[in-house]
């Protein structure tokens, strides 16, 4: 079957039962600071390249996101600044917008949760819920700020995690373990505005009731989880919420910044932003266009796309889609979850205010075009497990990969063309009617259907080394072949077929690559003197005698591998995650430890053989259910190894995914030992 070439819509697409429809979000960023490459790759960038493939495989495709704009997050940073809520939003907005773009990402909406369309459909969904008795009526105690005079948000709070002891933990959640929390959970808390230790005070909030919606939600997840596979981490995730039973969700907040509750009595109260900001992605939508609910409300004919960081899960696989459940309305709810794990900097992490990392607006500053960022991003994309920026390596995988691979075979095909013997006119040839031709056709479609199966699982990284694969096969076939003017002297028929075959599988590679580099999928179509990238079920013809190719055209140039030095100096590469007490002495080498090598070595204290030496009644359900995951996903590894014909990169994944539970599994049991001491 060919598929048909792209065409970007001009109008807003809508669904349409004789094709399949594809509704893609991204995990909507917070407003309250500039976003790093993590970020980016965690969120919008994935989506954006699963977007473009489905786009050019003929799906009916609308992708939408935005700024997440209400909440105490919101709050905190405006007060920072000394300007007013409205002022931080429009001003981080547009900033965003600007880095997306600047990135390249094809969104069909980027919009904002400040926005009328927001605060109705979020209130319906409210009222609903209320009509339908799935809310309930708490009193709770509180963080109250007496020097600030008010009640303090999850955010406003610090201090140390009664999990990991952790001792910067948030009031909402805990960075170094992931768990969620209730400020009040926190030990030694504090306010994040003046360091004031906070008393309690009660409070009456409106509450989202889970042990009610628990038996839906536990059907939906069998389902979907299944039919769209979620990433395993997102699995492993919501089952243990299911497993430890779920919990009445405070959906209210004392705060001034976020959408009003309805509902006489709480008119002081907004939305609590995890109940609030998922429903920007309807809302965004019903701001493209008045029939959005063609989308969402559509769950025969329209499949949900989401795409986030693991730290976003459990709001998007038990709080939203529960809230959706408990209108009794037939929403969309998820199908497909892809989630990454983080990505750091140089060992270390991210940080705006120690200048550590690479962020947005820098990319611009280094002059280094946005397809070898993308490119870099996708390839070491934290699918399974935390990766590592590293200049050494972008500058690598940029002269070795980029340079010699791709722009080396498409340059040598299009001058040879462009050259006088062929005055940039494509000859006449004869498909696959040589062995050799015949062989590279084989091959290439043997890769196009693995390429296109890996894309429609959403395994972006492997898309992408399946598109490279391509590219080398090219370069391997132009060796095999000697193409070279004494070849054209000597066989000019055969030296006609060798270039047309090449030429078309520059065409190929304008396809396969414009998911993940849009830019070079241009500069080698403006080369072909072609408008749009094609796709096909294999490698079939597109480029046709007579046809007249443009000027050829360098698609990447080198990087010098001086740059290192420069970039890590200026972006603060070198003490990336650790302060000057912590640097090694004087001429002191640091060993590198890839993250593969430091799970190994948490592996390697075997927490099952831990556990053995922990009271049986202190052992908590997150450590049965990690408990459990080690044992499963122990069988997967073991059948994966034993497996006539196992594929290399399943094995190297799953044992992966392990040595992440087990890591997991450790830090849970030591910290039930350090809390015995």
């Amino acid at each position: 079957m060919t598929i048909p070439t792209y065409h970007r819509p001009t109008a807003v697409p809508l669904p349409d039962p004789a094709r399949k429809n594809v509704l893609i979000t991204s995990a909507l960023p917070y407003v309250n600071n500039e976003p790093h490459l993590g970020n980016i790759i965690g969120c919008v960038l994935s989506a954006d390249a699963y977007a473009r493939f489905a786009r050019l495989r003929g799906h009916n495709t609308l992708y939408v996101c935005g700024t997440d704009e209400y909440g105490t997050a919101t709050e905190t940073k405006a007060l920072e600044e000394g300007v007013s809520c409205q002022q931080l939003c429009d001003k981080y907005h547009v900033l965003h917008r600007d880095i997306y773009k600047l990135f390249d990402i094809d969104f069909d909406k980027f919009g904002r949760t400040t926005t009328p369309q927001q605060t109705e459909i979020a209130q319906a969904i409210f009222n609903k819920l209320h009509a339908n008795n799935r809310l309930v009526t708490q009193s709770m105690v509180q963080l109250y700020c007496e020097k600030c005079s008010r009640f303090l948000a999850d955010r406003y709070v610090e201090g140390t995690c009664p999990h990991c002891k952790y001792d910067d933990a948030r009031g909402d959640q805990c960075d170094a373990c992931q768990k969620l929390l209730n400020a009040g959970d926190l030990i030694n808390p504090r306010c994040k505005l003046d360091g004031n230790r906070p008393v309690e005070r009660e409070s009456t909030h409106l509450f989202l009731d889970l042990p009610n919606l628990q038996a839906e939600l536990t059907e939906f997840v069998d389902a979907k989880s299944a039919e769209g596979k979620w990433s395993p981490n997102s699995i492993a995730v919501t089952r243990a919420w299911l497993k430890e039973g779920l919990k009445p969700r405070c959906i209210t907040r004392d705060l001034k910044w976020g959408t009003p509750v309805p509902l006489k009595g709480f008119e002081d109260k907004v939305f609590y932003v995890w109940f609030d900001a998922p429903i920007g992605y309807p809302s965004i939508t019903a701001t493209l266009t008045p029939e959005w609910e063609a989308w969402w409300k559509n769950p025969e004919h329209v499949q949900l796309y989401q795409f986030m960081g693991k730290d976003n899960i459990p709001f998007h696989t038990v709080i939203f889609p529960s809230s959706l459940l408990g209108t009794g309305e037939k929403w969309t709810l998820l199908h497909h979850l892809s989630t990454t794990e983080y990505l750091n900097y140089e060992g270390g992490k991210f940080s705006k205010s120690r200048k550590t990392g690479v962020f947005g607006s820098n990319v611009r500053d280094t002059g280094i075009d946005v397809s070898v960022w993308r490119y870099y991003l996708f390839a070491n994309r934290p699918e399974s497990n935390d990766s590592d920026f590293s200049w050494k390596e972008f500058i690598q995988r940029n002269n070795s990969e980029l340079l010699n691979n791709v722009g080396n075979f498409v340059n040598r095909v299009t001058k040879f063309v462009a050259s006088p013997k062929y005055a940039s006119t494509v000859p006449e040839y004869a498909w696959a009617a040589h062995p050799t031709d015949a062989q590279l056709v084989t091959d290439v479609s043997a890769l196009v259907t693995q390429y296109l199966d890996a894309m429609d699982a959403v395994k972006l990284r492997l898309g992408l080394q399946l598109a490279m694969a391509i590219s080398a096969r090219g370069n391997q076939y132009l060796q095999d072949n000697k193409l070279d003017n004494a070849l054209h002297a000597s066989d000019p028929e055969r030296c006609n077929n060798v270039v047309a075959h090449a030429l078309n599988l520059c065409y190929l590679l304008a396809a396969v690559f414009y998911p993940f580099m849009p830019g070079t999928s241009r500069g080698i179509l403006r080369q072909l003197q072609l408008d749009q990238p094609m796709f096909t079920d294999k490698f079939d013809q597109g480029v046709f005698a007579g046809h007249t190719i443009g000027k050829p055209e360098y698609l990447f140039k080198r990087l010098d591998e001086k740059l290192e030095a420069e970039f890590r100096a200026k972006y603060g590469g070198q003490s990336a995650g650790s302060s000057p007490s912590d640097a090694p002495a004087a001429g002191a080498a640091k060993p590198a430890v890839s993250k593969r090598a430091a799970l190994k070595a948490a592996a390697a204290q075997d927490p099952i053989k831990l556990l053995a030496k922990v009271d049986p009644a202190k052992v908590t359900d997150a450590v049965r259910e990690l408990q459990a995951a080690v044992a499963k996903q122990g069988e997967r590894v073991k059948q994966l190894k034993t497996s006539e014909g196992g594929d290399h990169k399943d094995t190297k994944e799953a044992v992966e995914v392990l040595l992440k539970f087990k890591e997991d599994l450790l830090r849970e049991v030591k910290a039930i030992i350090e809390a015995d001491k």
